[in-house]
């Protein structure tokens, strides 16, 4: 039996082990085709070489913020839809996410179950879209 995700290709970007670890586990669980990345420069990378459908992002990263990833993967021509996930819980940080074109903002700890849910309401969102177009 297929999960809720499969065959959609997930790239989890977060320098926290165990969180990369259980978001990982919960993807795969759904199907997902997981890629991790540690820093902002590995998922930036990532991104441009093969994009994947979905980005979750934590927000505080070494090397690149999750900001300046959101801006970057934002300006490419087919950009991935990007879950940004944050231990902050200052609105202004929200606001600029948004302003990058976040498709949602999802506050630490996340619940497992909330992540993956976040990814099939996006994709099924973007699926709409795209059959209305």
């Amino acid at each position: 039996m297929g999960g809720r995700l499969e065959d959609v290709r997930v790239l989890i970007v977060d320098d926290d082990q165990d969180i990369l670890e259980s978001f990982d586990a919960a993807l795969q669980a759904e199907g997902a085709m997981t890629l991790t990345a540690p820093d902002g420069n590995a998922a930036v990378a990532a991104v441009a070489e093969d994009p994947p459908d979905i980005v979750v992002l934590d927000m505080m990263l070494p090397k690149r913020s999750g900001f300046l990833v959101l801006e970057r993967i934002k300006g490419f021509e087919d950009s991935p839809l990007v879950i940004m996930v944050t231990a902050n819980e200052g609105k202004r940080h929200q606001a600029y996410a948004e302003s990058l074109g976040v498709d949602a903002y999802l506050q630490k700890p996340v619940p497992l179950e909330a992540l993956v849910a976040t990814c099939v309401e996006l994709l099924d969102k973007e699926e709409a879209e795209d059959s209305a177009a």
